[in-house]
């Protein structure tokens, strides 16, 4: 082991898009559609802009423009955390976001959730 390295990686770190997501009761939800490392530096929440632009009250991201799709208290701790998004299972199923948090570990190409799908955020 090597001072200063860790040598687990962060969960979110081993995961790609197209990899199966289970939920904590074991309930497939989707597949990862985008995977969002955190930035520390991410910008921080701000309070409703004015005007009626396609981003109003959002907090975009610089990378993949107005993603994620979320409040912008949420957005910012996404963007400061990490996050997935992931393609609900169902023809009328909203995408879904989950924070590098939520993540409990990745098991070949499966991404195991610490919550139920219904502690995830739902894409507005």
């Amino acid at each position: 082991m090597t001072a200063g390295f860790p040598t687990n990686p962060a969960p979110i770190a081993q995961v790609a898009s197209g990899m199966r997501v289970v939920d904590a009761a074991g309930d497939e939800i989707g597949t990862v559609d985008r995977v969002r490392m955190g930035d520390p530096n991410a910008v921080a929440a701000q309070g409703p802009t004015v005007g009626s632009g396609a981003l109003e009250g959002r907090v975009p991201d610089p990378q993949t423009g107005d993603e994620p799709e979320v409040p912008p208290d949420l957005a910012a701790r996404l963007l400061r955390t990490g996050y997935l998004k992931i393609d609900s299972d169902g023809l009328f199923a909203r995408d879904l976001y989950v924070g590098a948090e939520q993540i409990a570990g990745v098991n070949q190409d499966v991404v195991e959730l610490s919550v139920t799908r219904s502690r995830l955020t739902r894409e507005e």
